[in-house]
């Protein structure tokens, strides 16, 4: 599936700028695409917006070349898995039955799930490492299984296309790799891939292209290497880094400094004390 957006403008009431302004972009299918940028910057309301949540004032989302607001929930649903930043559930559910709701879409009105749909449930289970999980209550899981629990559901949909928002927060390392590893090898088996992250040593490791956003613009765009340089990122996040090359992956490595301002007050009250 290929994700496109043409100079799209999102302005939420009573806001006189845009959250949104004029942003495209291009989501070649079986790609691994991440969206980065700082706190506020439009990440959440791109995906948003690219899903048909989010009204545009003017400009185009597409998936498949058909604007997101002209396909059914029905066909999203079974076309695209969405992992949203945050989400609450309000009834005592095991993990299982979370994540069969990933088959809803597939299945006729009060049907039950079929042998194919059980063994989508499994392998999306054992992908996220929640099998010794399935039979827990969603509500006693940590914050980082139940985000867990939910990039099962969606990959239990068996969709073409994945779009999550900040999918490893509250994952541990071994999880967050894990993660990323398996969303790697989705897009390489076809399914596009959009991620929405604050990690840029991830984005830089495992995306094929990036996305840098700030003031709902545009920043940056292009490879790993082309986006996270130390003058476009010190400009964009306000603060100093370093970028180095990971010397197994060749990709680069964001490092950041301490702040200049703060060395030099230390330095001032090291001398004022001696």
């Amino acid at each position: 599936m290929k994700i496109e957006a043409e100079r799209i403008v999102v302005r939420y009431p009573g806001r006189p700028v845009p959250a949104l302004d004029g942003v495209s972009m291009s989501v070649p299918p079986g790609s691994l695409y991440s969206v980065l940028g700082p706190n506020g910057s439009g990440k959440s309301t791109l995906m948003r917006a690219l899903l048909g949540v989010s009204r545009l004032e003017s400009g185009r989302a597409l998936l498949d070349g058909r604007s997101s607001t002209r396909w059914s929930r029905s066909d999203l649903a079974k076309a695209v898995g969405a992992v949203a930043q945050a989400e609450s559930i309000a009834f005592p559910l095991t993990v299982t039955e979370i994540v069969g709701m990933g088959r809803y879409p597939h299945l006729g009105r009060l049907s039950a799930l079929g042998e194919r749909d059980h063994t989508a449930v499994d392998q999306a289970l054992d992908a996220c490492d929640m099998v010794e999980l399935a039979d827990r209550d969603v509500t006693t899981l940590s914050g980082g299984e139940f985000q867990r629990a939910r990039i099962a559901r969606a990959l239990a949909q068996e969709p073409r296309a994945l779009v999550l928002d900040e999918p490893t927060a509250s994952l541990d390392i071994r999880h967050q790799m894990a993660i990323l590893e398996l969303l790697r090898t989705s897009a390489d088996r076809g399914i596009t891939v959009l991620l929405i992250t604050h990690s840029l040593d991830l984005a830089a490791q495992f995306s094929d292209h990036l996305l840098l956003l700030a003031h709902g613009q545009v920043a940056a765009e292009g490879t790993p290497n082309d986006v996270l340089r130390e003058d476009i990122l010190a400009e964009i996040y306000g603060w100093p880094v370093a970028v180095r090359r990971d010397t197994e992956t060749g990709s680069p490595r964001v490092i950041p400094l301490r702040s200049p301002h703060r060395a030099d007050a230390s330095s001032a009250s090291a001398r004022s004390v001696t």
